[in-house]
C-alpha cells in the first residue's frame, strides 16, 4: 500500500484544491476563474477521458442518413463538434430548417460556432436537467424526427428511455467514442479535496487508473444523472449532485458547497496499486 509522506499530507490539508476532470477553459472569463478568486481555492483542470472521433467510413456502417432527420439532440459541446465534423467529412450540408435541442443554454450557444443562431430553431432546457429538456422536446415530438448524437460507449439512458416511452421517432448517432486518459502520470489524487466528474466514462477512467482508489473523505461531485449513478455504483459517496433547479451548473454547485461548508479536513486518499500488491 502506498502511504502519504507527512509533508505531503500536511500540505494537502492546508490548501483547498479542486480537480475538474475536464480541459481547462479557453477563455479567461470562464466563471470557474471567478469561483477560484471568490473562494481563494485552486482549481486544477485535467481531462479524465480522451475523445476519439469515429471516421466517416465507419459511421456509414450505422446506415444513418443525416439528411433524413429534422431535429438533432445535443448533450455536450463535444457532440456538436463531432456532428459538424462528420457532416463535413461526408460532404453533407445541414438544412437551415434543422432544429437543435440542447441540454443547457451553454451548449446551445456553442452552436454559434457552426450555424446562424436563431431561437426559433435552437431549444434548450430551462434548468439544465433532463426533465427540462424533455419538456421542450415534448412540444415537438410528433412533428420531428430526432437524431441523438452521442458517444459509442456512453449514452444518457434517461434520454433514450424517454424517447422510447414517448414514442418519438429517433435514432442514436454514434460519432465518437471515449477512452480513459492516463491520469496517473500527471496527477497526484492525494492532493485534492474535491473531484468533479462530468461523464460516467470519467468515473471509469479513475478506476482504470486507480483500481483500488479509496475515497477516505474526498468530496465527489457529478454532473448528470448517469454520472451520479456511476459514482454511486462505484461505491463512492456523492455529495455534490448537478444539475438542480437551484444549482444548474457545476460552478453554481461548487459555489454553494464552498459557501456553506468549511474546507474539508480529510485524510489523504489511499491508493493500492497492483504493483504495490506484488
Amino acid at each position: 500500500m502506498i502511504k502519504q509522506g507527512s509533508k505531503q499530507s500536511a500540505s494537502s490539508k492546508s490548501s483547498k484544491k479542486i480537480l475538474i476532470s475536464q480541459p481547462r477553459p479557453e477563455s479567461d472569463k470562464s466563471p470557474y476563474f471567478d469561483l477560484e478568486r471568490k473562494h481563494n481555492v485552486e482549481l486544477v483542470f485535467h481531462p479524465f477521458i480522451v475523445l476519439e472521433g469515429i471516421p466517416a467510413r465507419e459511421f456509414r456502417k450505422q446506415k444513418i442518413d443525416i439528411m433524413q432527420f429534422s431535429a438533432i439532440i445535443f448533450t455536450s459541446r463535444n457532440a456538436i463538434d463531432h456532428f459538424f465534423r462528420m457532416s463535413e467529412e461526408m460532404k453533407i450540408s445541414i438544412g437551415q430548417d434543422t432544429k437543435y435541442f440542447c441540454i443547457t443554454e451553454a451548449v446551445a450557444l456553442y452552436l454559434q460556432k457552426f450555424i446562424l443562431y436563431r431561437k426559433r430553431k435552437v431549444f434548450y432546457g430551462a434548468d439544465g436537467t433532463n426533465k427540462s429538456l424533455f419538456d421542450v422536446i415534448n412540444k415537438h415530438r410528433e412533428s420531428e424526427k430526432f437524431l441523438y448524437v452521442c458517444s459509442e460507449n456512453q449514452q444518457d439512458n434517461d434520454i433514450v428511455s424517454w424517447l422510447k416511452n414517448n414514442k418519438c421517432e429517433f435514432q442514436l448517432g454514434f460519432m465518437y467514442r471515449t477512452i480513459s486518459n492516463n491520469i496517473r502520470a500527471a496527477l497526484d489524487l492525494f492532493e485534492y479535496h474535491v473531484i468533479c466528474f462530468f461523464t460516467p466514462s470519467g468515473v471509469k477512467s479513475l478506476l482504470d487508473n486507480y483500481p483500488n482508489f479509496e475515497q477516505n473523505g474526498t468530496i465527489m461531485g457529478a454532473f448528470g444523472s448517469n454520472t451520479s449513478k456511476a459514482v454511486e455504483d462505484a461505491g463512492f459517496q456523492l455529495e455534490i449532485k448537478v444539475p438542480s433547479p437551484q444549482r444548474p451548473s457545476m460552478v453554481a454547485a461548487l459555489d454553494h458547497y464552498l459557501s456553506t461548508s468549511k474546507a474539508p479536513s480529510k485524510a489523504a486518499s489511499k491508493v493500492v496499486t497492483k504493483a504495490a500488491k506484488k
